[in-house]
């Protein structure tokens, strides 16, 4: 059986782009601050690596204002919805033909 690399994405190699596009996958939208701390990071790791998934098209940016707060939310796109279930459909195919070679 061949290896999946070549469906394995780049945009997803980094942990905490995994972990964003895993929190959009299950919530409608999640908000700046929300992502922040539930992914335990800084405000610059965070922007950097959502601007890397939304110059992919993988995740929607929406600016709105709370009252006079500024308020972002992020949400997946179709098109990243599908590219990280196929990362995540060729990740899995590469364990269990790791398992059973």
């Amino acid at each position: 059986m061949k290896v999946p690399f070549e469906k394995l994405d780049k945009a997803f190699e980094n942990r905490l782009r995994l972990q964003i596009m895993s929190v959009l996958m299950v919530n409608d939208r999640y908000d700046f601050n929300s992502l922040k701390e539930l992914l335990d990071t800084t405000d610059g790791n965070l922007a950097s690596h959502l601007k890397g998934l939304e110059k992919e098209e993988y995740i929607m940016v929406h600016k709105t204002f709370l009252g006079r707060k500024p308020n972002t939310t992020y949400e997946a796109t179709d098109k990243g919805k599908t590219a990280f279930k196929q990362h995540l459909d060729a990740l899995e195919k590469l364990i269990k033909q790791q398992k059973s070679g």
